[in-house]
């Protein structure tokens, strides 16, 4: 009979990560950090900007704060400790560190897919219904659609985080990944995890599917309004605002889906790590580049924040 194992008795899981490459390890270090930084500095310069000038007090920005503050806290969550582990000989994280890694990585990783979805439909009532734009997005439907994102991203985390408290863990507690996730723990299970893995693609489907096909459905609307426009000065707005907002959606969702959709192999799990590491380092930080360099609006406010001073 196999002798079972539970971490918790361990007190501790090792994160393989990148260690099958130990020469790209340190040029994968010095480009996470930089990445990181730029997370940091873009994220926090859009949410100050954002509070500080009264022009910028719209839906759209105050949706577009809250990415910014969500991708602050998802890239913290796995990032510092990747780091840690990249640079030192030791790619351990404890038992509770581990638990609540993975509770928050997906809980952000949720809010984000919902948070999205609701940006979208910002943008639809900003181009399909302008006339109505201030009833539909009134300041209390925002912080309602907010928190409605925020919160179902916590509640679909903390479903998957209780299974997998449940899940008695066998053999060695090596995750083979560079942060905790549902997936890569559930492979460490001497039980059966049919249940575990149907209710993760049960609620995948929800949090993920659902709100890219509201998100397409959204902007194929826009598109067929888009096309009547006569206006060259309206149709640059909406490229410029919807623009942003498509590329921001593509950036996270191919890489999560990618992942998700194809079939589990050696091969994949090896690939599925670097594309992770994209969505997870280089999506947040491109993400106030892509709001902020062709955005006037966003410049206009620098101007009147230097001028101030």
């Amino acid at each position: 009979m196999m002798e079972k194992l539970n971490a918790s008795s361990e007190g501790y899981f090792i994160l393989l990560g990148f260690s099958k490459w130990p020469q790209l390890e340190v040029i994968l270090f010095a480009v996470i950090l930089i990445f990181y930084l730029m997370t940091l500095i873009g994220n926090l310069f859009i949410i100050m900007l954002s509070y500080l000038d009264s022009c910028l007090h719209t839906p759209m920005y105050f949706f577009l704060s809250n990415l910014s503050f969500l991708d602050l806290c998802y890239t913290t969550s796995s990032i510092p400790q990747l780091l840690v582990n990249l640079w030192g000989p030791e790619k351990t994280i404890s038992y509770a560190g581990c638990i609540v890694q993975l509770y928050f990585v997906l809980a952000l990783g949720t809010t984000e897919c919902v948070l999205l979805m609701v940006m979208s439909y910002d943008r639809y009532a900003a181009v399909c219904k302008p006339l109505h734009y201030t009833v539909l997005m009134h300041p209390r439907l925002c912080q309602s659609l907010a928190l409605a994102s925020w919160v179902s991203g916590f509640t679909n985390s903390a479903l998957h985080s209780l299974f997998i408290l449940w899940v008695p863990l066998c053999g060695h507690y090596q995750v083979d990944h560079f942060f905790c996730e549902v997936p890569a723990l559930l492979k460490l299970s001497c039980v059966d995890t049919h249940i575990n893995e149907l209710t993760l693609m049960f609620t995948s489907s929800i949090f993920a599917l659902i709100p890219l096909f509201l998100i397409l459905t959204s902007y194929g609307v826009i598109a067929r309004a888009v096309l009547k426009m006569q206006s060259i000065t309206k149709l640059q707005k909406v490229f410029g605002t919807c623009g942003s907002h498509l590329m921001v959606v593509s950036l996270f969702f191919i890489p999560a889906l990618f992942i998700y959709l194809q079939p589990s192999t050696e091969n994949s799990q090896e690939q599925g790590k670097f594309i992770a590491l994209f969505y997870t380092v280089v999506t947040p930080s491109l993400n106030p580049l892509i709001y902020t360099l062709r955005n006037k609006d966003v410049r206009g406010a620098v101007r009147r924040l230097m001028e101030r001073e």
